[in-house]
C-alpha cells in the first residue's frame, strides 16, 4: 500500500503525482489541511526519521514560530507543532509499505517502485 502525504498545490507534491500516475502506480493521497493529521501517526513517523528531518526548517511555517519553540523542539514538542501546523512538514511524504521517504527525487523513486 502505498499513501503519499502533503498538500495538493505545492509544486514538489506535484511533480510525485506526476511520476507515480505515468507509471500507473496506485496510491492514496492523504492532505495535511484537508485530512489532517493524528499523533499517533506522527509518532511514527517522527520515531522512524526524527523530527529534524520532518520538519522543514526552510519554510515560511517554521519562521513563524517563536525562537523559544524552535530552541525547545524535541521528539515530544514536535508532535504537538505538527498537529497544530501540519504545513511546516516537509513534502511528500511518501509512506509505501510502511517505509517512508520525504521529499521527491526521481532516483529515489524508481529504487522504491523498482523502476
Amino acid at each position: 500500500m502505498t499513501t503519499i502525504y502533503g498538500i495538493k498545490n505545492c509544486d514538489t507534491m506535484k511533480k510525485a503525482f506526476r511520476w507515480l500516475d505515468e507509471r500507473n502506480i496506485e496510491y492514496t493521497f492523504h492532505d495535511y489541511r484537508k485530512d489532517g493529521l493524528d499523533r499517533e501517526l506522527l509518532t511514527r513517523w517522527i520515531e522512524q526519521l526524527g523530527w529534524e528531518a520532518i520538519v522543514n526548517k526552510r519554510g515560511t511555517t517554521w519562521r513563524k514560530l517563536t525562537p523559544e519553540t524552535q530552541a525547545a523542539m524535541s521528539d515530544q514538542t514536535a508532535v504537538e507543532v505538527l498537529l497544530e501546523q501540519p504545513a511546516i512538514i516537509k513534502r511528500p511524504l511518501l509512506d509505501h509499505n510502511q517505509s517512508l521517504t520525504l521529499g521527491f527525487k526521481e532516483a529515489d523513486y524508481n529504487a522504491i517502485f523498482k523502476q
